[in-house]
């Protein structure tokens, strides 16, 4: 598909852009915590101040369903901005206030807090719209919700004659993500991981028909594992979803992709910093135990592949990564995607904040901000956010 860009755009000086970010952040004790989809947006909004436009930033943030809540305003967001552009960022109160300042940089209040957000209400977005000479959607994370800000805006907006485009962050992440379904360097690997299967069923089932191997980890292996017939002991299991796993492997398996299971997992009798770990075989575990990561023998099977693949999208951590005896196996599989001479797309909030911590993000081709979006693209479902920005005449 071939987006509507910034490039399309004429002069901006003196024009008034309505720029919807995606800056929902985690906050620690009223500050930004991770700025990571901050900076993410830092092109975007470095190249519209550079061409001299006036900007209005739309974030939404957390899930205050509709009601203002005190601890999910904005303005520790407006504060870390300003800090990372160095120049004065003016924070409202008020999702739609009755007249905007005339500053560089205005950022509206927390979206959600306006029930016609969520609610796609055209009444809500048409008040949007009077803040929009220009209308930017660089919120990718935000592109398959339909939304006010990303579905009702940019269709009013174009609608009345006025530009409606694509911010650098989401061209990127449709170039990115469009260039592996569509032509990837081959040996192409996917790694997947995460708690539930259910989340991740229908994305299996869309990269088996691109992809040249399946790695999976993290607790989804355990029902696929059961599905197989293997004991799992106290691990999670959607017992509902064994036949459609089964299916789905048997089908990915069929076509000659390589489905790769864990061989062995590190095994505890709790999710607990301080429970005895031992490390079992994954399809044999103890009543009792509940696989917890995966273990160094399938580390050194996955690394196997990971080196010898051109492209890997990775998406989802390979076990409770955030506690220290379940770390090993979502560092090991961070460090092989990191040294394997490929294309290298890692993308999940868990996924990126392990590759943070292990000071690898810059030997990552690209980081996906997308979380449900990228994995809803990658299903092939059509993402409202998206679609009303494609290019017609192309």
């Amino acid at each position: 598909m071939t987006l509507r860009t910034l490039g399309s755009l004429g002069d901006l000086a003196g024009t008034r852009v309505f720029v919807r970010v995606d800056m929902n952040v985690p906050l620690y004790a009223g500050e930004v915590a991770d700025d990571s989809r901050i900076r993410a947006s830092l092109p975007t909004i470095e190249e519209l101040l550079g061409r001299g436009a006036k900007l209005v930033l739309a974030s939404h943030l957390g899930r205050p369903k509709g009601e203002v809540q005190e601890d999910l305003r904005l303005a520790p967001v407006g504060r870390t901005l300003e800090a990372l552009l160095d120049r004065s960022v003016t924070n409202l109160e008020v999702v739609t206030p009755e007249e905007l300042p005339d500053d560089d940089i205005v950022m509206l209040e927390n979206l959600r807090f306006a029930p016609g957000e969520e609610a796609n209400d055209v009444g809500f977005a048409g008040a949007l719209g009077e803040y929009a000479d220009v209308y930017v959607d660089d919120a990718f994370g935000a592109a398959h919700r339909a939304h006010a800000s990303v579905s009702a805006l940019p269709e009013l907006v174009l609608a009345t004659g006025r530009p409606a485009v694509a911010g650098r962050l989401l061209e990127r992440e449709v170039e990115v993500l469009g260039r592996l379904l569509a032509d990837p360097a081959r040996p192409f690997v996917a790694i997947l991981g995460g708690a539930k299967i259910s989340d991740k069923l229908a994305v299996i089932e869309s990269l088996a028909q691109r992809v040249d191997a399946l790695l999976i980890g993290g607790a989804m292996a355990f029902t696929l594992l059961a599905a197989e017939g293997g004991r799992v002991g106290a691990s999670l299991v959607e017992p509902d979803r064994l036949d459609d796993v089964r299916d789905a492997v048997a089908a990915a398996r069929a076509r000659g992709v390589a489905v790769q299971l864990p061989g062995d997992v590190v095994a505890a009798p709790a999710i607990d910093a301080g429970a005895p770990t031992q490390v079992v075989p994954a399809d044999a575990i103890p009543d009792g135990l509940m696989g917890l990561d995966i273990g160094p023998a399938t580390v050194d099977a996955f690394t196997e592949v990971i080196a010898g693949a051109r492209s890997i999208l990775w998406n989802g951590p390979m076990g409770v990564f955030e506690l220290e005896p379940f770390s090993a196996g979502t560092r090991g599989v961070a460090r092989a995607c990191a040294d394997a001479d490929a294309f290298t797309v890692v993308g999940g909030g868990d996924s990126l904040a392990a590759v943070a911590k292990e000071g690898l993000a810059d030997r990552f081709d690209h980081l996906s901000t997308g979380g449900g979006a990228s994995l809803e693209f990658l299903e092939g479902r059509t993402l409202p956010g998206i679609t009303i920005l494609e290019d017609p005449t192309t």
